[in-house]
């Protein structure tokens, strides 16, 4: 399958070597072509990966997984090009973290509205599904690393879009039964803001490698 993955930082290394790794065709999109990072990402990650703009990597995936800044989320999206997102399913994996005011940090959009929702409204012909942004990108890809019955959770407006994003996550190492669906896309809000808690704990374990379970 192609794939685009929009974004150069830890996040979108991380996600798109997994998605070679898988066997999978990658383009990592950036704001221009010939991003050091990219092109470095790709010449490491083997000829099933390339690098190009956001709208050149849009354009390429028959999937596309947002792995941008969450604050620069929506103008990442835009330059990708609207008629590019189009009846695909599109991953929001980020977070609107905003550390423009020192630490500890702030959302940028919360309570009654979310980036999830931000995109979705945004881009209305795009298949949005929230999922990952819970855990640190190294558990996103390799949930083996936590031990335990620990969960990932998506939310989407479009079942079969879900549906899709969890059969992802399933080549990930996330079966079916962890992965938790939370339904609408406005429970992004609930998913976003867990990040200043999961910020909390990671200060106090002094470890990214951790995640939460669901006890019934």
């Amino acid at each position: 399958m192609r794939i685009g993955v929009l974004g150069t930082g830890m996040v979108g290394n991380t996600i798109g070597s997994k998605l070679i790794q898988l066997g999978h065709e990658v383009r990592m999109g950036s704001r221009a072509a010939g991003n050091e990072k990219a092109v470095a990402w790709a010449v490491q990650a083997g000829e099933d990966a390339s690098e190009g703009t956001f709208a050149e990597s849009a354009a390429f995936g028959e999937i596309v997984v947002n792995c941008t800044a969450g604050v620069a989320s929506l103008d990442a999206l835009a330059a990708a090009g609207e008629e590019n997102l189009a009846g695909k399913l599109l991953i929001d994996v980020a977070n609107p973290i905003d550390f423009s005011g020192g630490m500890p940090p702030t959302l940028s959009v919360c309570n009654d509205d979310s980036l999830g929702e931000s995109i979705q409204r945004a881009f209305p012909g795009a298949r949005v599904v929230k999922a990952l942004n819970t855990v640190n990108c190294d558990v996103m890809v390799e949930p083996l690393s936590v031990p335990g019955e620990h969960v990932a959770f998506v939310c989407g407006d479009e079942a079969a879009a879900k549906d899709e994003a969890v059969a992802l996550l399933g080549t990930f190492g996330w079966p079916p039964e962890r992965v938790l669906d939370l339904g609408g896309i406005s429970a992004s809000r609930g998913l976003e803001m867990y990040l200043l808690f999961w910020l909390g704990v990671y200060g106090a374990l002094g470890t990214h490698r951790f995640n939460i379970a669901i006890a019934r």
